[in-house]
């Protein structure tokens, strides 16, 4: 089966921090079998540094089955954990192949981890610019706010002090007490 080059795209995956592609889409760019490229690393498993290629952890791939359809470890499917290619262990894997079609793929293999690493780099300055939007608009929102908070109090009527109920006595006070009389 072969993968239509527009598609390699779709099979990078971002594990571990870095986009990969996985031992059996790899193969299957390659016109390979997925045993067969397996081998051929195996083989000349110098050549492929961890930064290369690194194996899947049981977690990983879990993770994996869970958000694609992709068989299991048990009932007929995979028997080892796939393997992860880098952008250079994707080459590595072309030239230890040392088939034509390998050859020419990794072309095509290359050039999409480059654009998906300038979309990327697209998506940070645009996520940037967003970022510097919205504290625009916290400030803007922040003086809008006093504005209007400063109209309202305009628009109130004045405060008049309340007047009291009763008599106001402007006369000084006097103490008026009852003077006892003596009985007669």
């Amino acid at each position: 089966m072969e993968l239509p080059p527009e598609r390699i795209e779709e099979v990078i995956l971002l594990i571990r921090g870095q986009k990969v592609i996985l031992d059996y889409d790899l193969a299957e760019i390659y016109g390979i079998e997925t045993r067969r490229l397996n081998e051929q690393v195996r083989r000349n498993v110098d050549r492929f540094p961890p930064d290369f290629m690194f194996q899947l952890t049981t977690e990983e791939f879990e993770n994996l089955k869970s958000h694609f359809a992709i068989s299991s470890l048990t009932w007929g499917g995979r028997r080892k954990l796939p393997l992860a290619f880098t952008e250079h262990g994707a080459i590595m894997a072309a030239s230890v192949l040392n088939s034509k079609r390998a050859v020419e793929m990794s072309v095509f293999v290359v050039r999409a981890f480059i654009r998906l690493r300038s979309l990327l780099a697209t998506h940070k300055e645009l996520a940037l610019k967003l970022t510097e939007l919205e504290n625009k608009l916290t400030l803007h929102d922040k003086q809008i706010v006093a504005i209007v908070e400063a109209i309202r109090k305009l628009m109130a009527p004045p405060v008049k002090p309340k007047r009291k109920i009763g008599f106001d006595l402007k006369e000084k006070q006097e103490r008026y007490s009852i003077k006892k009389r003596s009985g007669k």
